[in-house]
């Protein structure tokens, strides 16, 4: 027969486990109390610096890049620096719906990595405008219907976006931010059992990026390649036994399930967006610049375009030849260097290539890419 007193030790443990995770809850409750009032004056303060401005301008990635890597420079954990700006997004975006509601172009419909990467870099979209095309998204801008517009650039596995660097050379819009959004690809659909699937649908550079773990896993599946990955949810959604490649925020918006995750052959695939206005930004101390030129077809014309980088000791961190469509065989280079375009060091060497060059454009000057 056991003992009854042997119990005791255990409903002692009991007892003292339930008051901890009272006291922790307590302490929980007070802090959230004293974060609320933090955060109250904080949106008071940027309500009275938008009072101050002059120029209407709400959104200054300058600025907020600079919060941003002191908080994660700060940060001791246990949250990840990630996480840390993503809070600190959200804060900063409810505090500037303040002063004005931004209105934000993307390349949709909802469920777009577009649209992943617009929520990212401002923090959740108050006034999301989905756009059919690129195009769209740059016209929206371009006649002030949108605030900002947010058009993919490259990415790491399929290179560049030929459609977007076209436009950069035709618009008077700056570019006033990047964003680097890691792209995981999922194959969702109604159906449960992977095996009854017929036809996968998906964005061409999905399916191309997917390619691999299709030939292992569904080779004989068809695909079927469409506008986007939004599109190939809502596909996914109304025919039977098909599946769409699409982000997990499609599998919500169109209620499908998740039948496998992280599918991508790359699983360092990473796209990167940029982001457009009609203003330019200041420097934020960690910058790059953007630039587009041209040169004559003589031997060695690029070569010396390019050396007043090296004579000033700046770095060049992308470089990317588009047909200039003026003429047959001749090319427009489109560069990224370290760097704003108001360094001296940057500024005097920009004046030398404009010298050299038969055409250069600047088109802008942002912080570099946050996580």
């Amino acid at each position: 027969m056991s003992d009854p007193n042997n119990s005791l030790p255990n409903e002692s443990v009991a007892q003292e486990k339930t008051a901890k995770l009272q006291s922790c809850r307590n302490e929980i409750d007070a802090l959230d109390n004293e974060m609320l009032k933090l955060v109250s004056r904080r949106a008071q303060l940027a309500h009275e610096i938008g009072g101050l401005k002059d120029d209407g301008v709400i959104y200054r990635p300058e600025r907020e890049a600079q919060v941003l890597r002191r908080l994660t420079e700060l940060n001791n954990g246990p949250l990840p620096a990630e996480a840390i700006t993503q809070i600190f997004r959200s804060i900063m975006s409810n505090c500037r719906a303040l002063e004005k509601e931004l209105s934000v172009a993307f390349l949709g419909p909802l469920g777009t990595f577009s649209e992943e990467a617009a929520y990212k870099q401002f923090g959740g979209l108050s006034a999301p405008i989905q756009c059919s095309s690129i195009d769209e998204v740059f016209r929206q801008v371009e006649s002030g219907k949108a605030n900002y517009g947010v058009v993919p650039v490259e990415n790491s596995t399929e290179g560049a976006v030929g459609r977007t660097l076209d436009l950069l050379m035709q618009t008077n819009l700056k570019i006033c931010g990047e964003i680097e959004l890691a792209v995981h690809h999922n194959l969702l659909s109604k159906q449960t059992d992977p095996k009854r699937v017929t036809k996968v649908y998906s964005h061409a550079q999905s399916l191309a990026q997917c390619h691999e773990w299709l030939n292992k896993n569904m080779p004989h599946v068809e695909r079927e390649s469409v506008i986007s990955n939004a599109e190939a949810a809502r596909l996914a959604a109304l025919q039977e036994n098909t599946a769409a490649i699409a982000s997990k925020r499609a599998a919500e918006l169109f209620q499908l399930e998740i039948l496998n995750e992280n599918i991508e052959d790359d699983a360092k695939n990473t796209t990167r967006f940029l982001v457009l206005s009609q203003h330019e930004v200041a420097p934020s101390g960690k910058d790059k610049t953007s630039l587009v030129m041209a040169t004559k077809n003589v031997p060695g014309a690029m070569l010396d375009l390019l050396d007043p980088l090296a004579q000033y000791g700046i770095s060049m961190t992308k470089l990317e030849t588009r047909p200039s469509k003026t003429g047959l065989w001749e090319y427009m280079f489109f560069v990224d260097i370290e760097g704003h375009y108001q360094d001296k060091k940057v500024l005097a060497a920009i004046g030398e290539i404009n010298n050299k060059a038969s055409f250069l454009k600047l088109l802008g000057s942002y912080p570099v890419a946050l996580l």
